[in-house]
């Protein structure tokens, strides 16, 4: 689950990692009053709140002036669809902003932590390059990114963080920095532990001029199988930030990813939901979902998923790729034909059903009265390219 830019330095805050001041805004009116009851006439910053990077490209963040300034690009930014790199073509509306303190920069940094999931275990990864796109510097200079692999017995230990701090040569910055860089990478690590994270960047990390080290800017995003752990976490959620689809396959305990496409997955497996995709593309398409019904699917799911397919406009073909084990075929079969039906259908449906009861399946297929629009292959292979051409006809 992500969370936005906000919500995130209020946890950062929990564990002592200083940054800016500033409040969050629903209106122009209420960006001006925080302006002006916060900053006076320093300078300070308007940002764009969605779940996105690049905002700052996309034109999402503003340094302003004064008052004025706020309330001029507070009304451009908010209710704007912000388009950035990591947002799809239509971007996503802004309807909140943060307003918050502008800070005289020394040195920007790069630092955050994630799983290592080669290594099985965490990383914190750090460079010099902060403020940029951290998949370019990996691309271009990644002898400028340093990494700390940590043991999952013993955690991040103090010279670990002091290591990295020598690493990125603050100490030739400023010796005042060296004590509070290392600080905060003990206490990122913490907070990424004890919050149960996925991710957690800051980007930049930001050296001032009056000797500060601040989170300038600050991405986390929880683990949801530990989302039993943390009940308040629910709270952060901002449903208006998430595809509808993706919020009902989740009600549904469908495991589903809305991509650019037009072919429509539904697969048993992340495993072979991945290897499904990439067939469709080896082929030519481009799949228009991840969705994995699980391995213990039934006819009822399959229903489901069907629907939340068939609500995608782009879906041109579905492709159906079962391999039962636990899951029967003819149970999946049985669900194509009910949610075909009910969903009422007028595009193809590609199916390669496969394992236990895959005889019997194919029978039912065969017997109904929508054998010509659904269409049994024998392989995974037939039925991506036969996928595929369906979907170029439609």
């Amino acid at each position: 689950m992500k969370i936005h830019e906000f919500q995130a330095k209020q946890i950062l805050q929990k564990y002592g990692i200083t940054v800016p001041r500033g409040r969050v805004s629903f209106s122009v009116d209420e960006a001006s009053n925080i302006a002006e009851e916060i900053f006076t006439k320093s300078p300070c910053v308007v940002k764009a709140q969605i779940h996105a990077g690049g905002r700052g490209k996309g034109g999402g963040i503003k340094v302003c002036k004064n008052i004025n300034h706020v309330r001029e690009n507070a009304q451009k930014i908010l209710g704007m669809q912000l388009v950035t790199n990591q947002t799809d073509s239509n971007g996503q509306k802004v309807k909140q902003l943060l307003i918050e303190e502008s800070i005289n920069i020394v040195q920007e940094l790069y630092c955050s932590v994630l799983v290592d999931r080669g290594n099985h275990c965490i990383v914190l990864l750090a460079s010099t390059e902060g403020g940029m796109d951290i998949e370019e510097v990996a691309k271009n200079t990644p002898e400028k990114i340093f990494k700390i692999f940590i043991d999952p017995v013993t955690g991040l230990r103090q010279h670990q963080a002091n290591e990295l701090v020598f690493h990125l040569k603050i100490n030739e910055i400023n010796f005042k920095f060296i004590r509070p860089c290392a600080s905060i990478f003990l206490k990122l690590y913490e907070a990424f532990v004890k919050e149960d994270c996925s991710l957690l960047e800051i980007n930049p990390l930001v050296l001032t001029r009056d000797n500060r080290v601040i989170a300038l800017d600050a991405k986390i995003t929880f683990d949801d199988n530990a989302a039993y752990r943390h009940i308040n976490h629910q709270e952060l959620r901002d449903k208006d930030e998430e595809n509808n689809l993706e919020i009902e396959a989740s009600e549904h305990n469908l495991n589903y990813i809305k991509l650019e496409g037009n072919i429509g997955c539904m697969v048993n497996g992340a495993g072979l939901a991945m290897a499904t995709m990439d067939i469709i593309k080896s082929f030519g398409g481009d799949p228009a979902n991840f969705l994995d019904v699980g391995g213990t699917a039934n006819q009822e799911t399959v229903e489901k998923a069907f629907r939340i397919i068939s609500k995608d406009k782009n879906v041109k073909c579905i492709l159906i790729n079962i391999f039962g084990g636990i899951v029967r075929c003819d149970m999946v079969a049985a669900g194509i034909i009910s949610a075909f039906k009910k969903v009422n259908l007028k595009i193809p449906v590609v199916i390669r059903l496969e394992g236990t009861n895959s005889k019997k399946a194919h029978m039912l297929v065969k017997n109904s009265k929508l054998k010509d629009n659904l269409i049994l292959t024998d392989g995974i292979g037939e039925a991506a390219e036969k996928a595929v051409a369906s979907a170029h006809k439609n």
